[in-house]
């Protein structure tokens, strides 16, 4: 039989510990993941629609199943892409905070 140690709840902290580091990291983390959302959300629709309309179609004179194709490659490269700023915006992040968290 196990023997739980039972503390009273009086004795227990009334928040939980925040080990986050400080609320202003947080709130520059989130801003970042806000923007390469909207980000992530609108390049690859703009640029779909842009290129199809206006690239492929209007300027280059392709056809509208030849437009839907090549509009499509332009979104995907465009997903990679803010996908790699993202990950370089990231770790560069870190990195800092690492830094600044070190005192020789």
């Amino acid at each position: 039989m196990q023997n739980y140690d039972k503390t009273p709840v009086d004795s227990m902290p009334a928040t939980a510990p925040d080990f986050r580091g400080n609320d202003g990291s947080l709130v520059a983390v989130l801003k970042t993941l806000l923007f390469f959302t909207l980000l992530m959300i609108t390049l690859p629709i703009g640029l779909y629609f842009a290129s199809k309309s206006f690239l492929f179609e209007a300027s280059l004179g392709y056809s509208s199943n030849d437009s839907y194709f090549y509009a499509a490659i332009i979104a995907v490269l465009a997903v990679h892409v803010v996908l790699a700023l993202f990950v370089y915006v990231a770790w560069n992040e870190g990195s800092r905070q690492g830094r600044e968290g070190k005192q020789d």
